[in-house]
């Protein structure tokens, strides 16, 4: 099939020289959407739902209520008219806050009022289940034909009030059915639930040291799934006779491992998900080891399509081919493609920082010294100083290029988990 013309754009950026015997192929693919013209390919329909934690502890300090309160008023102000929306509160188990029954509603100047005179009324009391809430809002979405389907997840707390089984059957549930992107709000959320929730649901997860910085972030993450016009996306991997998929991993704009999502979409032919897209560009990384040739054999290692639903219709919508020259010029087969090199890098360092803090947790302290010390020096050498800054929140730095790092003797738990959620977050390759 031809790709159809559509603002997408799929470029590989990779060395294709291998040695004698070599069998391995890395690639990055950058996935382009320009957002121009998309909407002459159809119109496409959305439904978002909002999660606010209602628990007790949004009350202390009364702030955080308040602030949850007009950052929902200002994601249902951000709503285009025709939308479908709700509101869960979430505590213990999940309620309807709007509208009152367990349904959707659509977009327009009345029901925006009707919704933001009924968040207004919110009460904070009660415990934590972020799966009865996500299961709540996957029943409100199995009722909408919408074809980008988005969800807020907003809380101030550990999940304790359901056992992690339950959490994860809840998300498992909702995989593949809607999108998620989670926040958390004061000093006791656990940075780890709302990567999971993130990851699972294709979203994304951050931490909002301010209460007072609700507001915006509710905006930017409505307006950005209001700004979505091709839903479910997906990098359809075909690979030759005797060739293997490795791994298949969003490396850009932040790390995650799509390998075992992977969909069978005919003879060696896969679909990995990425979720719903407008203006924007991501990067993949491509791993797939092929059987070795003679010096001189060139062959395709990898064809990536991507794929999404335009107007009702999959569709082909940009290419890219992955190759794969074997030669004995060691000069040619020695270089590492520097996105490649890079992307390796990032993804080192998120795993740095997760084991890091989590040996830190467990009290293993030469453990976490040495792997928050590699972090700082991956940070340093991709030029990733946002995390750099985090990680100085959790480190004295003595020396970043070479990782040499003492632990800081009392860290406040928001810096922690701060620095573990945007662990995944990645930066691009600098241009020289």
């Amino acid at each position: 099939m031809n790709p159809v013309q559509t603002p997408f754009q799929a470029e590989v950026y990779q060395n294709p020289y291998l040695p004698a015997g070599g069998d391995v192929v890395d690639a990055v693919i950058t996935v382009t959407s320009s957002g121009a013209d998309v909407r002459a390919l159809g119109p496409v329909s959305a439904a978002q739902v909002i999660m606010v934690d209602c628990s007790g502890s949004m009350a202390n300090p009364p702030t955080k209520i308040s602030s949850a309160m007009a950052a929902t008023a200002v994601a249902i102000d951000t709503l285009r008219d025709g939308v479908e929306f709700a509101v869960i509160a979430g505590r213990a188990g999940a309620a309807m806050v709007y509208p009152y029954g367990p349904q959707l509603r659509i977009a327009s100047e009345r029901t925006r009022s009707e919704a933001k005179q009924a968040v207004a009324r919110l009460t904070a009391d009660g415990g934590t289940a972020i799966g009865s809430w996500l299961s709540l809002a996957n029943q409100l979405f199995a009722g909408s034909r919408a074809e980008v389907k988005h969800a807020i997840l907003l809380t101030d707390g550990r999940d304790q009030h359901e056992t992690r089984e339950t959490l994860l059957a809840a998300l498992r549930s909702c995989e593949g059915r809607f999108t998620c992107d989670s926040r958390g709000i004061g000093n006791d959320w656990v940075a780890d639930e709302l990567r999971l929730v993130a990851s699972t649901l294709l979203g994304t997860a951050d931490g909002l040291e301010d209460p007072a910085d609700l507001p915006a972030a509710f905006e930017a993450m409505t307006s950005a799934a209001m700004g979505k016009e091709i839903s479910a996306v997906a990098l359809r991997v075909w690979t030759p006779a005797g060739a293997t998929i490795r791994f298949v991993k969003q490396a850009y704009p932040q790390v995650e491992d799509l390998t075992s999502r992977r969909a069978a979409a005919g003879e060696r032919v896969g679909d990995y998900p990425t979720g719903s897209w407008g203006a924007e560009s991501r990067d993949y990384h491509l791993s797939v080891a092929v059987p070795p040739g003679s010096l001189g054999d060139e062959m395709l290692a990898a064809r990536v399509s991507v794929v999404g639903s335009v107007a009702g219709r999959a569709e082909v919508l940009a290419q890219a081919l992955v190759l794969a020259c074997w030669t004995d010029d060691e000069a040619l087969s020695t270089q590492i493609n520097d996105r490649v090199a890079h992307y390796t890098g990032q993804a080192e360092l998120a795993v740095a920082i997760q084991e890091g803090l989590a040996a830190r947790g467990a009290g293993d302290v030469d453990s976490a010294t040495a792997k928050l010390g590699r972090a700082v020096r991956l940070a340093a050498e991709s030029g990733h100083e946002d995390t750099a800054k985090l990680l100085a929140r959790v480190v004295e730095v003595v020396d970043e290029a070479t990782g040499t790092v003492r632990l800081r003797p009392h860290v406040s738990g928001v810096d922690a988990e701060l620095t573990n959620v945007r662990s995944v977050k990645t930066v691009r390759v600098k241009k020289a």
